[in-house]
């Protein structure tokens, strides 16, 4: 049962722009997990990038993850215990230093992201037909991120 939103008029106040990027985040995740549920994907929906980044690497511990992914190490840990109960990655300590703990995608893990990159294929199809109706949600999203990080809200409010 999909979670509940937010008043149309509390989304419509600019002041909870964050709050407004977060519904779209949650409605994502939701409708995502459906079609990852018809795919067959096993994968958590916000692990996707994760295992792409474990993928890219080979083998890499938590640490290594989060700056690849710009994420902190806290994050990354707390994905890992569902990857593993799911099969899609082992970890094991490292040869060089035993307390340093080494991710790496199990064949289930491999096959899922095969899954999930004919998926993945399949839904950019259908994110530019919503931006056909909607606007490009992606740029403006990206131009966004990239403005706050070159002058930050504290920067603009002085203006």
């Amino acid at each position: 049962m999909p979670a509940s939103t937010d008043s149309a008029s509390d989304l419509d106040d600019i002041s909870f722009l964050g709050r407004l990027s977060e519904a779209l985040s949650q409605r994502i995740e939701e409708q995502t997990r459906e079609l990852f549920d018809d795919a067959g994907i096993v994968i958590p929906v916000r692990s996707c990038s994760l295992l792409t980044a474990l993928r890219q690497a080979g083998e890499a511990s938590a640490a290594e993850l989060a700056r690849a992914l710009g994420q902190s190490h806290q994050l990354v840990v707390q994905k890992c215990p569902a990857l593993l109960r799911l099969g899609l990655v082992t970890q094991h300590a490292d040869p060089a230093d035993a307390r340093r703990k080494l991710f790496r995608l199990t064949d289930k893990g491999a096959a899922q992201m095969a899954l999930l990159d004919s998926y993945t294929a399949g839904i950019s199809a259908v994110y530019e037909r919503l931006f056909e109706e909607t606007g490009d949600a992606h740029a403006i999203l990206l131009k966004t991120l990239r403005a706050l990080q070159d002058r930050p809200l504290r920067e603009r409010a002085r203006d």
